[in-house]
Parts: structure tokens; C-alpha cells; sequence
């Protein structure tokens, strides 16, 4: 039996879960978060296998405080020894086109992964900090990177380039990189458990930030997210693709400056800029309400949406599933509805009974749909445990 323990690091906040492994049985012994990093009001909390919970109240300097917390509460519950963590894995935001799968990491790709910093400003750097505090903790620890750009990397080169002078890509590493890679993985495997391989797979991970993936014979083809996490569908907060020369037109006309478009397009923007709301739970609540700004806003983000799937069944030449997964993907039955509604030309018929069913795998498409439709939880984590025991075996 080994113990893995994941973390996804922040620039303030360190999120971990410790796994039991034995053979292929993952099991979560505890799960938590320290918060407030470098800021006034700190703590760090824990939740057990048994559903106890535990909170700490405690300055929080850096990430290497952080993880000395984590680690004491692990020792009150979860383990009775730091010796027996036999690996840690690390959630990497960026891989660029350095990393196409998961590593074992040693001084020189920490240093790889700290020079892709400006393709990822807020998630890179974060994340080397917690691979340095793992290793003032826990210096003889194998650790390994897992990243979000990493599935991607299959993608051809029709799907990743932009209509931009081509030394922006080769000098300047400017193409499309996608996000979420570790979540469609774990989709696309888990589907291809239910209806075989080599099928084709769209993979809607919808949650605050989104993106769809087309997956052919478990390989990424295409997806969503471009350069950055901005492109794409409609998210909460981010305003997903729009004329690339609005931004610089807003800078023009309004005087705003490369900053201040920044934080509008990926902090005011989306469903928050169109409803007033962020959360996709206020926004289908006011939508059941009928009010107005709602409805355009649910109408707009569903049409961004089938817009990709579209998009992508005709890339790969038809698809044979499409699944739903992450926050809105997995509790939102009425965004499922209204999305599988406007794909009804494709022989799908919706399952209500199980459309309105929460909390596993469910196949929502009836037994007469010629293309089947799922609901399946993603489990990052578990993804970045077993490619964690498969690199440290």
C-alpha cells in the first residue's frame, strides 16, 4: 500500500488530498485546503475519510508554512507518520510544448516549468513554490508534474496555429495550448469504459472557467481554450472568443489601458457582464424567474457551447458521445436540457429521469438516441495520483 499526496498550488491557497493506493484501488483518506497565503486571516482546513472536520486558524508566511500545517493535521487522523507519503504529485498549470505527458521531476524541469512562467503568470510560479516547499519538508520524496496542457499535445497542427505570422509560433510560442487536459483525460478514459475505444468524444468540462474538448480514439483533436484560458465558450466570469480587435478598440475609444482590458475581459466579462452573476446557480435561478438579462445570458452561454460541439463534430467527422462534466456540467440539468435540446437534430432523445440524477455517472441520452450522451464526474486528482504511481513505480 502507498500513500500519494496531490496538491494544487496557488499564489495564495494550496489545495492537497492524500490517496491510499493498493494495486488499483484509490481511496481518499483526506482532502483539504490552506487559504489566505501571504495574507492576513490564514488557515487551513481538513476533512477525514470518516467526514470529521478540522480548522486552523494560523499565519501562513509562505507555501512552506502551508504545507507544514497540511501535514500536521494529515499526522491527527490520516497518517500516523510523514514516512509514510511515498510520492507527491503536482497539478502544473503549463507545460508549453516542453511537456506532452506527465514527469518526474528533478532540478531541470522545476527550472522548465518556472521559465514557462509567462505563458501561466498566476498558476507556474505558484506551483514551483509548492514543489519547493515539499522539498524543504520532505527532501528525499519523489515528486512528479501532471499537466493541464499536456493531453492537448496531440493536437495537429491545423487545430493549435493561428492565422498570425508564423515566427509568433516559433519564436514567440503563440498557438493554441488548451486547458483542463487532465479532466478530459480522465473523460475520455472513463467513456471509453463505457462505449469502447475509438470512438469520437466532445468533453464539455463546464464549471466557472470551461472548456470543450474533441477527442478522437482517446487523442485530443481540437479544444476550446486557445493561448490562454480566456478563449473559448462563455465562462463566469471570462468572456471566452470574441473580434480580436475589441480589446484594442476599447483601449482607444475608452482609454483603458492593456491592465485594465485584462481584468475586464477575464474578471467582469461572461456570464457576470451579461446577467450580474458569476455563479451559474444564481443565474438559472433567475432564469426560472424569467427575468430578462438572464434568459439572453443563459440563451448566449448554451449557444456558445453547441457553437463547439458543432464545430467539432464536423472536425472529426461525426461523434459517437458527449459528455458533461466539472461544476455546471455535472449539477446543472437544465443547461444539459436546453444544450442536448439544440442537438436534437443528431438523434439524441434526453433521459429526464436521468438528466435530473446527480451525484455519479449517468447516461442521459435514451436507449433510441443514435448518439449517446453522459454525465460523469471528473476526478483530476485521481488522474494526477496514478500518473504519480506510474512514474514513481
Amino acid at each position: 500500500m502507498q500513500k500519494i499526496l496531490v496538491l494544487n498550488s496557488g499564489s495564495s491557497s494550496l489545495k492537497y488530498q492524500l490517496f491510499d493506493v493498493e494495486g488499483e484501488v484509490y481511496k481518499v483518506v483526506a482532502k483539504g485546503l490552506a487559504e489566505r497565503i501571504g495574507i492576513d486571516g490564514a488557515k487551513v482546513s481538513i476533512k477525514y475519510a470518516d467526514g470529521t472536520k478540522k480548522e486552523v486558524v494560523t499565519p501562513l508566511p509562505t507555501h512552506t508554512e502551508a504545507l507544514r500545517e497540511v501535514f500536521d493535521l494529515l499526522l491527527c487522523g490520516a497518517i500516523n507518520s510523514l514516512n509514510e507519503i511515498s510520492a507527491v504529485g503536482h497539478r502544473i498549470v503549463h507545460g508549453g510544448e516542453i511537456f506532452k505527458e506527465s514527469v518526474l521531476l528533478n532540478e531541470t524541469s522545476i527550472n522548465a516549468i518556472e521559465d514557462l512562467s509567462a505563458l501561466a503568470p498566476l498558476h507556474n510560479p505558484a506551483a514551483v513554490l509548492g514543489i519547493r516547499a515539499v522539498q524543504a519538508l520532505l527532501p528525499n520524496v519523489a515528486q512528479t508534474a501532471v499537466f493541464d496542457t499536456a493531453f492537448h499535445q496531440s493536437m495537429p497542427k491545423e487545430a493549435f496555429l493561428y492565422g498570425l505570422p508564423l515566427e509568433q509560433y516559433t519564436k514567440h510560442q503563440i498557438r493554441r495550448y488548451g486547458m483542463h487536459g487532465t479532466s478530459h483525460r480522465y473523460i475520455a478514459e472513463e467513456t471509453a469504459k463505457i462505449i469502447g475505444e475509438n470512438k469520437k468524444i466532445i468533453s464539455c468540462h463546464l464549471g466557472n472557467g470551461a472548456s470543450i474538448a474533441a477527442i478522437k480514439d482517446g487523442k485530443c483533436v481540437d479544444t476550446s481554450m486557445g493561448f490562454t484560458p480566456l478563449a473559448g465558450i462563455i465562462m463566469g466570469t471570462r468572456s471566452g472568443d470574441i473580434d480580436p480587435y475589441i480589446p484594442l478598440h476599447i483601449m482607444k475609444e475608452q482609454n483603458l489601458n492593456a491592465d485594465e482590458v485584462n481584468i475586464l475581459l477575464n474578471k467582469k466579462s461572461g456570464m457576470l457582464g451579461l446577467t450580474g452573476f458569476s455563479d451559474m446557480r444564481d443565474v438559472e435561478a433567475a432564469y426560472l424567474k424569467k427575468e430578462k438579462n438572464a434568459v439572453v445570458g443563459m440563451q448566449t452561454y448554451v449557444y456558445s457551447i453547441v457553437k463547439f460541439i458543432g464545430s467539432y463534430i464536423a472536425a472529426m467527422g461525426g461523434v459517437d458521445a458527449i459528455v458533461f462534466t466539472a461544476g455546471i456540467g455535472e449539477n446543472s440539468p437544465i443547461i444539459r436540457k436546453l444544450v442536448l435540446e439544440r442537438l436534437s437534430y443528431l438523434g439524441i432523445e434526453i433521459d429526464e429521469d436521468a438528466n435530473n440524477r446527480r451525484g455519479g455517472i449517468e447516461e442521459i441520452s435514451t436507449k433510441n438516441s443514435k448518439v449517446r450522451a453522459f454525465v460523469i464526474p471528473t476526478d483530476e486528482e485521481m488522474m494526477i495520483a496514478k500518473d504519480t504511481v506510474a512514474l514513481t513505480a
